[in-house]
């Protein structure tokens, strides 16, 4: 019997012995599985998955000629025009129609106030319009029989068939339905400017945007009461909600006094706003405030955007650089920096240090050496070339030759 022969004997089930043949069953499962897993393990370890990483191209750092620079100051945006739509009348809010970060039109409805007992109003003064209408048009015709009455005893008095009493009587009514009649027409012209007033009293009672912006701030809820001045404690609103037009964002600095006079109208501005400090926006002095804080001993100074965009937002902080106006000799040439990354994506042993480059999609450990230090920046000289990718932070699980994936 050969040894393949003797293999099969033995895997073959021996219903004689029924729990030796269940232990060398089990014996051969956990055989297998142990080399499954095994196997299972040499692919993972062979082919890991990415690791997720955040992923910059290497910029050289050339330093900014300061020369065109006369002054630095900080300040924050403003908008000129803000409004806090209120209402003219106490009273009821029935219906909002805004929210917060919503662009309204100039004279678009923004709430409702209730309108009940001010319709009511309007709808009198309408029917009282009627009714002195109604009264001219009797009046009216009255007037016209007492002017033939008139016009017959006038002839028949000249024929002497009337006296001159009933000739005084009919020329007296004439006259007094006249006098009635224009009275009653009088009366129509201040119905109608009572009808005018109610209108103007329910119109109130809608409320509209001032102009054209966008709304920051909603400040009432339908059922609370709105008045245009603060009243009931505390629990009367004063204003429906707050609108700024974006388009008048301007900037306000204090100014020292004493370096005042490097400031001018019309001088080119340099704005960095905090929020974003790598965009460098241009603006323009608008006006120096004739007046000076005494107790700072500033002197306030107006800038204006020379772009529009929607990342400027009112109350942010900003740093501003006013210009030379002045023109300024051309300089040699700086020397570079170097190649600018942040700290975070240094890697220090001992006095050595690293930078993680990535290259089709893999890790490669790399060292530099260091030029320069400024904050949370680092400017490498050597080690880094402009137009490489670089992994920003560095955690644990990144390692030279490591696959990665951009985040």
């Amino acid at each position: 019997m050969t040894n393949k022969d003797e293999l099969l004997s033995q895997l073959r089930i021996n219903r004689d012995h029924p729990a030796e043949s269940n232990h060398k069953a089990r014996l051969w499962i956990g055989i297998a599985a142990a080399v499954a897993a095994v196997v299972v393990g040499i692919s993972l370890l062979s082919d890991p998955a990415p690791i997720k990483v955040q992923v910059e191209m290497a910029r050289m750092a050339v330093p900014d000629s300061s020369s065109a620079t006369v002054l630095d100051a900080t300040g924050y945006v403003v908008a000129r025009r803000t409004a806090t739509v209120s209402s003219k009348v106490t009273g009821k809010v029935a219906e909002i129609y805004i929210e917060e970060g919503q662009q309204v039109e100039k004279d678009q409805v923004v709430a409702l106030l209730d309108d009940s007992n001010t319709r009511r109003s309007w709808e009198l003064s309408k029917a009282e319009l009627h009714s002195a209408k109604t009264y001219v048009a009797e009046t009216q015709a009255r007037l016209t029989e007492a002017k033939l009455n008139l016009e017959r005893n006038t002839e028949m008095a000249r024929r002497q068939l009337v006296s001159a009493a009933v000739l005084d009587k009919a020329r007296a009514d004439f006259e007094s339905l006249s006098a009635q009649l224009k009275s009653r027409q009088a009366d129509i012209t201040v119905s109608e400017k009572r009808l005018a007033l109610q209108q103007q009293n329910l119109d109130d009672l809608t409320l509209r945007a001032p102009f054209t912006g966008v709304v920051i701030s909603k400040d009432s809820q339908p059922g609370e009461m709105i008045s245009p001045i603060s009243a009931g404690g505390g629990f009367t609103r004063t204003g429906i909600c707050t609108i700024v037009d974006m388009s008048s964002l301007e900037i306000e600095v204090d100014v020292n006094e004493s370096y005042i006079q490097r400031v001018r109208v019309d001088q080119f501005v340099q704005a960095v706003l905090e929020a974003y400090p790598d965009w460098k926006i241009p603006a323009k002095v608008i006006a120096i405030i004739p007046a000076a804080d005494r107790q700072k001993a500033t002197v306030k100074v107006r800038i204006g955007f020379q772009i529009s965009d929607a990342r400027i937002l009112p109350d942010m902080g900003v740093k501003v650089a006013f210009m030379n106006a002045e023109p300024v000799a051309e300089e040699q040439a700086k020397e570079p920096l170097g190649v600018r990354v942040p700290i975070t994506a240094m890697r220090s042993e001992e006095e050595d240090k690293f930078i993680f480059v990535v290259k089709d999609g893999v890790a490669e450990l790399r060292k530099v050496t260091l030029k320069a230090s400024y904050g949370t920046d680092v400017y490498i000289a050597t080690g880094l070339r402009p137009g490489e990718d670089f992994i920003v932070n560095i955690t644990p699980e990144v390692k030279d030759g490591v696959k990665v994936e951009l985040q």
